[in-house]
């Protein structure tokens, strides 16, 4: 064996236990040992400079050794001396465990014996039984004989509403009653008995009822008796007291006896019954009034009065009654609770009626405005006792939204009547033999836009004193109505035109025509007023499609435009059919006439509010050239030699003159003022130079694209000195340069249409009118 290995077996045997055959663990823990002290050693006696300190470490671990025996030692003793006092104290009651069973054998004797003792002390007990019979009877008897007599007086008290002395004796005759019964119960058990008793006493139950009656009369007429005598109700209160008092000590003494039962009737809970009947009292005065009073104008007041009573009662109730009353009672803070009720059924009655908008107004302002301001539950007095949240709202909130649905429909109904009679007598001022009236500014009007407007601004402003979601709803419905309204308008313009054009309307349908366009005008700027006040409003919903009116109004307007522009082109249509022929070549004629009815028309244009009045003028003069060159190109003139030519083009260029005098604001090119088209055409015809011609119809159909190849060729046949090969040439020239129509451009030759061309002369890439 090495060094190292002695070293390691020396360890092993200091700290492990000598005997491994009787425990294994002790041969596990060995090898445990073994093992750790060997890889000790061997970590420390790796170098032979090591082994010098060989004998400081057999030291120390030679005291380590040491000091674990004598711990061993040490906890061992104690746990010696532990074991010995277990014993000891095992020992002891052991004794007294023994010592027990002798006391109890002794205990059954004596137990036995006591047994045979009872036996014979039967008859004693019932002696003794009898005897407290007897004597319990004897007590009672002066009661018994006094009870009729003590209940027919307690019922005179009663009648004469001498409440508390009423009281008192009713109460000496229950505890009478209570203990007689008790003294059966609790000796003799039988029902019998306990039947006759109460049998006996059956008047007190009846004195129980007429005081419970004359008090519940007193609290119903409190209000009344405040104002006179409050006496009788502060001794119905103390006597509500009396009795809550009597049924908590009842309550009380039950559960501490355990089995002592409640007397007849008890508890009463007089004082759940006391704030019952207030609820009952003001439940009667709702009920009291006249419902005949209550509808049509009577409605306000009858809300009015409500309002007068219900703080009448609530003056009385705080500044009366408060006093008289326990202040746990919180009197004025329960009568407002039952007021609320009370009112709540009350509207949710008034608002199932048939009502109408008055009505209903009344009715959400009362409730919404009147109720909760400082006139009512707002005061201050009153919002110290109760908040408006905690006795809830006096119209639910889907009453409420279907109030106010009954509103918004009322109202629908009575604006769409007025707005249909306002256009009825609308059309009958157009049958009037007088001009439309003017205003400030010289524009046409009448009544119907201010009718309008007004209704529909009056019912906003009284919509918005009960709110802004109903104010947003009303105009909802208002601008409904209004596109109605125009739709009807629209429709009646046409019966309207019908009639004309049969000769059946007066000499001013044209004047009522143009009224109707400015009020239109003066329409629009209301609806887009009630347009913003709607979308300024981010919470408002529209229930179903939301109105456009404005798409109405423009097609209304639409409609009456074209309806002006149909009287001008029939006015106008006699001199213009008459128009390129050679008279007119020669003298002019019926230029002057066609000008001075167009100038009569325009006249009446400018009393058209703008943009209208311009946009008149603007479609008479589109309206004039369209219908001057249709009259040119179905070649009623066809020149015969430059003469021809010259005077014509002079003729034109003097219509255009005539024209541009009268429509002293359109100025422009082609593409806004259409006159300009009429210079050119009759530029086209004074060129004496055939072979300029192609330059000539380049420009043209540079500026008016929309011109056809029939178009171009009836102009060279007005010429009448177009070859064919110039034809060809220009025909070429216009294949290579057709021009697409510009964004913004308002053809001219489209609504223009002529006869086929003779010749062979078409332009393929652009459509023919």
């Amino acid at each position: 064996m090495s060094f190292d290995d002695r070293i390691v077996h020396h360890r092993c045997s200091e700290h492990l236990v000598p005997s491994t055959r009787e425990w294994p663990e002790t041969e596990r823990a060995h090898h445990l040992a073994h093992g750790a002290a060997l890889k000790w050693a061997s970590g420390m006696f790796c170098q032979p400079a090591h082994l010098e300190h060989l004998g400081q470490y057999k030291k120390r671990e030679s005291q380590r050794t040491a000091f674990i025996h004598t711990r061993l030692k040490s906890m061992v003793d104690s746990y010696i001396d532990g074991v010995g006092w277990g014993v000891e104290k095992l020992h002891d009651a052991r004794a007294e465990l023994h010592e027990g069973i002798l006391l109890l054998r002794k205990a059954e004797q004596n137990s036995s014996w006591n047994t045979d003792v009872g036996q014979s002390l039967v008859k004693l007990r019932e002696v003794s039984m009898r005897h407290s019979q007897l004597l319990a009877a004897v007590d009672n008897l002066p009661r018994l004989y006094s009870v009729h007599s003590m209940v027919l007086e307690t019922e005179r008290l009663v009648e004469s509403r001498r409440l508390l002395e009423a009281h008192a004796r009713l109460m000496e005759l229950e505890r009478w009653q209570d203990d007689i019964l008790w003294q059966l119960r609790w000796k003799i058990r039988s029902a019998e008995d306990e039947e006759l008793v109460a049998k006996y006493f059956c008047g007190v139950g009846q004195l129980v009822d007429a005081l419970g009656r004359e008090i519940w009369a007193v609290v119903s007429s409190a209000l009344t008796l405040a104002l006179q005598n409050s006496t009788p109700f502060v001794s119905a209160v103390r006597i509500v007291e009396r009795e809550e008092a009597l049924d908590q000590a009842l309550l009380k003494e039950r559960g501490r006896m355990g089995g002592r039962p409640l007397p007849p009737g008890r508890p009463r809970s007089w004082r759940a019954c006391f704030f019952e009947v207030l609820k009952e009292a003001v439940s009667a005065r709702f009920r009291n009034v006249s419902y005949l009073h209550t509808r049509g104008p009577g409605l306000a007041g009858h809300l009015s009065a409500l309002q007068h009573g219900i703080m009448t009662d609530i003056a009385t109730v705080s500044h009366l009654l408060e006093h008289c009353v326990p202040e746990h009672y919180r009197l004025t803070a329960a009568y407002l609770k039952a007021s609320h009720h009370c009112l709540h059924v009350h509207l949710a009655q008034v608002i199932s009626w048939d009502l109408e908008s008055g009505e209903i107004f009344a009715v959400l302002y009362w409730v919404l405005h009147t109720y909760p301001s400082v006139e009512m539950m707002g005061h201050p007095e009153l919002a110290s006792l109760t908040s408006h949240n905690s006795l809830g709202a006096l119209i639910s909130k889907e009453g409420m939204e279907e109030l106010q649905n009954k509103y918004v429909s009322s109202v629908r109904t009575s604006v769409s009547e007025w707005m249909h009679k306002a256009l009825q007598v609308e059309l009958q001022d157009w049958q009037r033999a007088q001009e439309p009236e003017t205003d400030h500014e010289g524009f046409y009007h009448t009544s119907l836009p201010t009718i309008i407007t007004q209704m529909l601004e009056e019912n906003s402003r009284v919509a918005l004193m009960i709110g802004s979601s109903l104010q947003e709803q009303v105009i909802q419905m208002g601008l409904h109505e209004i596109e109605v309204l125009l739709n009807r308008f629209r429709e009646a313009l046409v019966e309207v035109g019908k009639e004309h054009r049969r000769g059946q309307s007066n000499k001013f349908y044209l004047h009522y025509i143009l009224a109707s366009i400015s009020n239109f005008i003066i329409l629009k700027k209301s609806i887009e007023n009630f347009q913003q006040q709607l979308s300024s409003r981010s919470a408002c919903q529209f229930s179903r499609t939301p109105p456009n009116p404005l798409t109405a109004l423009d097609r209304t307007v639409r409609r009456a435009c074209c309806l002006v522009l149909e009287q001008l082109k029939h006015h106008l249509q006699p001199w213009i059919e008459v128009m390129f022929t050679r008279d007119w070549l020669l003298h002019g004629d019926p230029g002057p006439k066609l000008c001075a009815a167009l100038e009569e028309h325009v006249k009446l244009y400018r009393h058209v509010r703008p943009p209208c009045g311009q946009w008149l003028q603007e479609e008479v003069c589109w309206l004039l050239v369209v219908e001057y060159i249709r009259i040119l190109l179905q070649k009623r003139l066809v020149c015969h030699n430059a003469e021809d030519r010259r005077q014509l083009a002079e003729q034109m260029l003097h219509d255009e003159q005539n024209f541009r005098e009268i429509f002293l604001t359109l100025e422009g090119d082609a593409s806004s003022n259409p006159l300009a088209l009429i210079p050119v055409l009759a530029d086209f015809f004074r060129l004496k130079d055939p072979g300029l011609l192609a330059l000539d119809v380049s420009g043209l159909t540079a500026k008016y694209p929309d011109i056809s190849a029939d178009h171009v060729s009836v102009l060279l046949d007005i010429r009448g000195d177009i070859s064919r090969d110039v034809r060809t040439t220009l025909r070429d020239l216009l294949e290579q340069s057709v021009h697409p129509l510009p964004v913004g451009y308002r053809p001219i030759f489209t609504d223009i249409l002529v006869q086929q061309s003779s010749r062979t002369f078409c332009l393929p890439t652009t459509k023919c009118a």
